[in-house]
């Protein structure tokens, strides 16, 4: 059997956390792992908490901010559901200190590789991915 080939999304961040991921093969252990992300999160400042920064597509309410500070993305967010916070909570980490460029070339495709859509409602798993394409639009209109 072949090693499983390491992911490369273009951030060493994000690929480390899709590696940890991945390389459990217990659903409930990649949730209480999501979940721990989620409790790591810093409280959003109530000025972001917007239609500007409100993702749209999630059932649940989801803000994502990004900011560019020396050619450099920071982010900040928050979200109402525990899972979906964690989920935004590893984005945030996986695209910190990106260039929007960076940013804007990641392939939604290391989603999979996280093993998460095996436990993800279908509307979780599409709420991630509006997540990272608002995280990739905002990256784009910085760089702008």
């Amino acid at each position: 059997m072949a090693a499983p080939r390491p992911i490369a999304t273009g951030s060493e961040a994000l690929d480390r956390i899709v590696e940890r991921l991945a390389g459990s093969t217990d659903p409930r252990r990649r949730y209480e792992y999501v979940l721990w992300l989620a409790k790591k999160l810093e409280p959003l400042p109530e000025e972001f908490r917007n239609d500007a920064f409100k993702v749209k597509g999630c059932v649940s309410q989801v803000y994502v901010v990004g900011e560019l500070q020396n050619g450099t993305l920071h982010w900040q967010g928050d979200s109402d559901a525990a899972i979906t916070k964690g989920l935004l909570a590893l984005l945030i980490e996986g695209l910190e200190g990106l260039t929007p460029e960076q940013a804007s070339a990641i392939d939604p495709g290391f989603i999979a590789a996280t093993g998460l859509q095996a436990s993800l409602t279908p509307s979780r798993a599409n709420g991630f991915l509006n997540i990272l394409r608002m995280m990739q639009g905002q990256a784009r209109a910085l760089a702008a």
